[in-house]
This record gives C-alpha cells, sequence and structure tokens, in this order.
C-alpha cells in the first residue's frame, strides 16, 4: 500500500489524468495477479469478525504458513455476521472457499488441509466463489441468505482490503469522480434525478433536489455533510460500510461537493465507531496522497478538504440541525425550521447533509450510470438498501436488497426463519423512531409508501426480528425508554411526553396500569408528533401506536386479566417445576444465583417463588435436558 503512494507520488500524479488511467490499469493489473498467482487468504476484520475472533485466526494463519508463499489480507464484512469469522481462500486457478465459524482449531486445519495440502475441507466451507466447483458445495452467491441480496453497494465489502486504496482503485474507484470533473453541475444533478435516488438516512428526501435547493441558494460559500451518526439500537449499515469501503463513501463525498460547490466537507461519525474512524482517517490520508484532497484537484480547479468530526454518541445528533449545532462547537439541540439547512446551514451557509450509503449510492451512480441504477426498485423507490437484520431470526447480518422486496421474502428466505424454528410474531423497522409490523403485513414490499401506509419507516435501515415469547408492551417500553433518554430536552412535548408515556408503559409492564392508560397513551402520542420540535419526538410514539393498533389485546390482557400473554415481563410470570419431569439431575439447584431452588439429587426439585428473582438460568438449563422447569403466567 505505502510503497505505491510513495511511487504515485514519485511521478507527479496530481492533475494527469493520463497517469490515472495508467494507474488504475495498474492497480487492476496487482489485483488480478495477487488472486492468481499466489494464494489469498481474506480474513473478514470488521468490528463483527473481529468481535468472533478474527484477529487470533489471523494470527493462526501467519503461524502456520510462515514458510508458505502468500497473502493474508484484513477484509471488510460480507454480511453474513451469524458466521463470523469468516475466511476467504484463494488459490490461484481454483474456485475461492468461503471458511465460516473460524477458530484456532479450524484455522490450523484449514491451513494445512486446504492451503498446504491442496484439499479443501467442504464439511467446514459456506460455498464457493468464482469459477469452478468444488464437490459437496455451491457457490455461496447462489445460496439462499445472498441469492436474493443485489449487492451493489456492498459489491466490494469483503473481497477488498479496505486500508488499501489501489483495492478500491482496481475496482473502478474513482472512476465516477474523474467523470464528475468533466460535468456541469446542473449535469451530475440531472443524473441523480434520473437515477431516482433518495436519501438512505430516513426520511427519504430526493438527493438530487437537496443539491439543487443548495445551488439556489447562490452563495460564495456551501457545506457538504457525510452524517454517520448512525445510532440506532441493533443498526450497523454505516458502520459496516465505513470499516469495509471507505473509499466509496469518499468518492460519494468528492462528486457532492463537487456539484455543489463546496471547498470543505465534514464527516460526522460517532467515537463508539473507532475502526470506521481508523479506516477513514488511512483513506483521507491515501487521497490527499494522490492528489484526490486539497488544491487544484487533478488539474480541475477544484479544491476540497474533509474533516472528521468525532461525535461524542448523542442520538438527536442525528438529527440534521442538532448535528450543525455539534459541529459548530454547541450543544447538539435541533433548531426550528425554515430555513433549512440548504439555505441557512452550517455557520449560516447553505449546507447539503447526505447519510453515508447515500454517499456511496452517489459514487456508484456515476460509475455506472443512472439507467443501471435505476432498473432495480419499485416506483419511486429506486436502487438497492441496506438493512441490518438482527433479532431472533437464524440469518442476522448486513443485507442489501433491492428496494420493493417484501417483509416475508426478507425474513424468511435471506433470513432463513426465527430461530429454534420460533413462530414470528413482528419485525421493528425504522429503528426507535419506527413501527412493529406484525405477521398479517409480511407482504408489505419494503419502499418508502408502503411502509408508511402501515405506521411503519424504512428509517436507516435496522430490523429486529421478534417471536412470540417477545411482549409487545415491552417492545414499545424498551424503545420509548431509548428515545427518552436521548431526547434533549429542548421541546416541551418530547421532553415531557416521552416522559409521561415511559412512565405509563412501565406501569403497564409491572402491573400497576389502569384502563384510563389505554385512552391516554394515544392521545398523548398524537400530541407529541404534532408538537415536537425534530423528526426524533415526532417519530417516537411510532412503536406505542403500531404495537396498540395490532397488539391491543396484550395490552388489555396486562391490565384487565394481569396476564402477560408472551409471558416477558417478569412481574406477571413464575418459574415452576414439573414434577412429573424432574429426575433430580441437580443442574437448575446448582445454578441458582440465589439458592431459590431446593431438592436432593434423583428426587424432585423445588422453587421458593419469595427468593426467586425470575433471572431464567434453571430454564435456559433444563430446556437442554427434560424441560422440566416451566414458565407460567402467576395469576
Amino acid at each position: 500500500m505505502n510503497h505505491r503512494i510513495h511511487r504515485y507520488t514519485l511521478i507527479n500524479y496530481c492533475g494527469d489524468f493520463m497517469n490515472f488511467k495508467q494507474i488504475v490499469h495498474q492497480e487492476k493489473k496487482d489485483y488480478n495477479k495477487l488472486l492468481s498467482d499466489k494464494t489469498a487468504i481474506m480474513v473478514g476484520s470488521a468490528t463483527c469478525g473481529n468481535s468472533a475472533g478474527a484477529q487470533i485466526v489471523k494470527e493462526v494463519f501467519e503461524a502456520e504458513l510462515s514458510e508458505v508463499e502468500c497473502e493474508i489480507i484484513e477484509v471488510g464484512c460480507i454480511g453474513l455476521c451469524y458466521a463470523e469469522p469468516i475466511v476467504l481462500i484463494l488459490k490461484p486457478h481454483q474456485p475461492g472457499v468461503f471458511y465460516g465459524n473460524v477458530n484456532k482449531k479450524r484455522a490450523r486445519k484449514i491451513a494445512q488441509s486446504h492451503i498446504i495440502q491442496d484439499t479443501p475441507l467442504p464439511e467446514l466451507a459456506l460455498g464457493t466463489w468464482g469459477l469452478g466447483e468444488i464437490k459437496g458445495l455451491s457457490p455461496i452467491f447462489e445460496q439462499k441468505p445472498l441469492k436474493m441480496q443485489e449487492r451493489r453497494i456492498l459489491r466490494n465489502c469483503g473481497f477488498i482490503d479496505p486500508t488499501n486504496i489501489g483495492h478500491y482503485l482496481a475496482q473502478d474507484g474513482y472512476s465516477g469522480f474523474v467523470k464528475t470533473l468533466q460535468m456541469q453541475s446542473s449535469e451530475i444533478i440531472q443524473e441523480m434525478k434520473k437515477a431516482g435516488v433518495r436519501g438512505r438516512g430516513g426520511a427519504g428526501f430526493p438527493t438530487w433536489m437537496k443539491w439543487q435547493l443548495c445551488l439556489d441558494s447562490k452563495q460564495e460559500t456551501n457545506y457538504l455533510i457525510c452524517n454517520a451518526d448512525e445510532g440506532d439500537p441493533g443498526a450497523f449499515m454505516n458502520r459496516s460500510l465505513l470499516e469495509s469501503d471507505p473509499h466509496s463513501v469518499l468518492e460519494g463525498i468528492l462528486i457532492a461537493s463537487k456539484t455543489i460547490g463546496a471547498e470543505k466537507a465534514y464527516i460526522y461519525c460517532r467515537a463508539e465507531y473507532p475502526l470506521a474512524l481508523e479506516r477513514l482517517k488511512i483513506a483521507i490520508n491515501q487521497m490527499k496522497s494522490l492528489g484526490f484532497l486539497g488544491e487544484n484537484i487533478l488539474g480541475s480547479g477544484f479544491n476540497l478538504e474533509i474533516e472528521i468530526k468525532e461525535g461524542a454518541g448523542a442520538f438527536v445528533c442525528g438529527e440534521e440541525t442538532g448535528l450543525l449545532a455539534s459541529i459548530e462547537g454547541e450543544r447538539g439541540t435541533p433548531r426550528t425550521r425554515p430555513p433549512f439547512p440548504t439555505t441557512e446551514g452550517l455557520f449560516g451557509k447553505p449546507t447539503v447533509i447526505n447519510n453515508v450509503e447515500t454517499m456511496a449510492s452517489v459514487a456508484l451512480i456515476m460509475q455506472q450510470g443512472a439507467d443501471k441504477y435505476s432498473k432495480v426498485g419499485k416506483g419511486e423507490s429506486k436502487g438497492t438498501k441496506t438493512f441490518s437484520l438482527v433479532g431472533q431470526v437464524k440469518n442476522t447480518g448486513l443485507i442489501e436488497v433491492p428496494l420493493g422486496i417484501t417483509l416475508k421474502e426478507v425474513i424468511f428466505d435471506i433470513g432463513g426463519g426465527l430461530i429454534d424454528n420460533g413462530e414470528f410474531k413482528a419485525v421493528q423497522i425504522g429503528g426507535p423512531s419506527g413501527g412493529c409490523v406484525p405477521s398479517q403485513h409480511l407482504d408489505t414490499p419494503i419502499d418508502y409508501s408502503s411502509l408508511l401506509d402501515i405506521g411503519a419507516m424504512m428509517g436507516s435501515g435496522g430490523m429486529v426480528v421478534m417471536d412470540q415469547g417477545t411482549c409487545m408492551v415491552e417492545v414499545a417500553r424498551y424503545f420509548l425508554e431509548f428515545i427518552q433518554k436521548e431526547s434533549c430536552g429542548k421541546c416541551v412535548p418530547c421532553r415531557l411526553g416521552t416522559k409521561q408515556m415511559l412512565d405509563i408503559l412501565t406501569d403497564i409492564t409491572i402491573g400497576k396500569g389502569t384502563e384510563k392508560d389505554l385512552d391516554l397513551l394515544p392521545d398523548l402520542a398524537e400530541a407529541i408528533k404534532i408538537g415536537s420540535l425534530c423528526g426524533l419526538g415526532q417519530s417516537a410514539p411510532n412503536p406505542i401506536l403500531t404495537t396498540m393498533r395490532f397488539f391491543s389485546n396484550e395490552y388489555q390482557a396486562h391490565i384487565e386479566e394481569d396476564v402477560c400473554l408472551a409471558r416477558d415481563c417478569t412481574e406477571y410470570i413464575k418459574y415452576v417445576i414439573d414434577p412429573e419431569l424432574c429426575d433430580g439431575c441437580m443442574a437448575c439447584l446448582k445454578s441458582c444465583p440465589l439458592e431459590a431452588i431446593s431438592g436432593s439429587k434423583d428426587e424432585v426439585h423445588s422453587i421458593d417463588l419469595l427468593k426467586c428473582v425470575k433471572c431464567g438460568t434453571c430454564l435456559d438449563l433444563c430446556k437442554k435436558k427434560k424441560n422440566a422447569v416451566l414458565l407460567m403466567n402467576k395469576s
């Protein structure tokens, strides 16, 4: 990586289009040679992979293959988080093989068998990649978790070194930006309009229109901000993209900045994303070394500097005007609109704010053309969308699907259905401000308008799948607790209204709810939606409104019958031991943290309900044995 940067600097790369073409040609040649001349071991080393032990796996390969000519490369996340750590083995003139759940033992076995002895291990593999066949394995992109996906934004993730700009250039990286240097702003905006790309951060505002409004302000100074303040529980789309392919986002920033005439761009990224920040900083330094940042970029007369602003993790700073205040050094609280940021934004100047995925989409459109981009999608929802698929689903991870695909296809085809073949109950989509969608709406297409019709929203792209063991009242309480804590407190409806709703929901989940609460909650929700200053407050009631709409029986059961139908709320449940099934194995007794279980070996045990704190340890252990411990409603 570094030797290439020095080489390019020496030949005065900056300002020379011919050199750019020559370098891209050389990078493609080098990348293809890497995959054809020697063995490459690509280790998935994004946050999910590292958390599962990818760095330890890498060290094992380094030790086992110290005398073997090969290249061990850290790559990003391919999206199959349930199978991390993932390793791709590429041997010359053979199909690549993906291995999942690789630990120390498996890494040694793969190194010895597949790499040294040239004998792949189908029993440990996920599938193949590239040309050719291996007995017992099918191509990974023809299998369900990936077959129904449309990998465009994530096309490089898991296949290139995110810290090597040469790998990105070898995939036609920055060709979209070079193309825009020969275009007028009006032509670029027209291409965005033709593509139909809309903001991927939540509201889905047309990207071209936001750019045009900024240009129409006709100010001398404009700013571009890339919003990477992803904070939804269970969401990691932006983080994974920045960790796996940061240059795709940076290329989009270059294109957007050039279009609106911005000479300063910011990336607002939360400090809780250390790996994303590290790789962004490396990528920006590489851009500077190659002449993609600074003054007179590629001799075009276009100047740009990119600065990273690390946020402290306040969820409300994901809101545009709160984000502006944070960058300006003020407390991150939203402002009244109008004026909108496109006319009066950062430091009072016209500002375009687009999120991470939108920027990557812009780069893709300019590389491949608006026509190709717009062929995928449905109606006014063009292109693809990335989602984090988590919860009670088998194949958790990061996915990219064409807009218009149904929720059912995502959860049951791509996600593989529910864990332990459980029964689906709902999916929370759109983060804490989204809505809970029940089974009767599983055929709903995932697009901007269809989700709004059922009270949900696409948001930035978080999906949390829930089974029948999930209490929807508790779900609404959990998400509202998050929103209430993250409220900046500036406006009364959000500051006091969310607290009041949270108190009511808490009362219901601990057995203190009243029938009046069922009338008060929707009234409060509507008042907060109307009166709140920003999107956080305006959308905060969505989990309550959708759960009350689709799961009203659960609210009524808590209040009228003193029962939690899902047996999820601790105040409504008790643990008992079935004397017909208990064989006195002692497993539950030994594991109980408060010694609430009594009994002798080979005799029926019992639980002291006064001592029991309902931690569920005994239930989890007994499920693996006799299923003698039962979870019951206390009534």
